[in-house]
């Protein structure tokens, strides 16, 4: 199930951070493959949780969530004499926003492939313009928005990424080929900077 606060805000990070502290106090000298081990099981996934049903787009909201990130990578033994940015490419994870983005696009691919139980009509209006030869033959449209609440939804943010997808990704034979194939289109971008490496 989701929970939902009063004020509609996460809180999920506040628990992802409690088990930092545990993880700071339990154990003295982590290494890399304990870290990630933890990380991915116990804190990570509050971060994350439900994150395509509720995913934050203020900056200040984001930046919360990156700074549980950061503190966990700092729990690793010499680690916190590094950079932000270092310590995740040591550690050959990404930053949270750009975990967002790939699961948003990730849930995309699995509904307009038919591979969730919904009618992708409920979420996504499919373009076809004759004009438009870049791209990808499943672009989706992007409706009006007068609130930040509308645009920022699901079937909204998830447009522009999306219709930026060469043909090849968009046209993977199963989710884990998306997958592969997504993040060697990104890393082909941004000049093979490592972010195949989205564990």
């Amino acid at each position: 199930g989701v929970l939902f606060t009063q004020d509609l805000k996460p809180g999920r990070q506040r628990m992802a951070s409690r088990i930092i502290g545990l993880v700071r106090r339990n154990f003295r000298d982590l290494d890399k493959r304990d870290f990630l081990l933890i990380y991915k099981a116990y804190i990570r996934p509050h971060l994350e949780y439900c994150i395509q049903a509720w995913s934050p787009y203020l900056e200040r909201d984001m930046e919360v969530l990156e700074r549980v990130q950061r503190s966990a990578t700092r729990l690793l033994s010499g680690f916190a004499r590094y950079g932000y940015e270092d310590r995740l490419r040591k550690l050959g994870i990404t930053t949270l926003r750009k975990r967002r983005e790939r699961g948003d696009l990730i849930e995309v691919y699995r509904i307009m492939s038919g591979r969730e139980k919904i009618e992708k009509t409920q979420f996504f209006r499919q373009v076809r313009s004759e004009y438009d030869l870049r791209g990808h033959n499943l672009k989706i449209g992007k409706e009006r928005s007068r609130l930040d609440i509308r645009k920022y939804s699901f079937s909204q943010r998830v447009v522009g990424s999306w219709n930026r997808l060469p043909q090849k990704v968009v046209d993977a034979q199963s989710i884990n080929q998306f997958k592969n194939l997504l993040d060697r289109h990104w890393q082909d971008m941004d000049g093979g900077c490592g972010l195949h490496c989205l564990t």
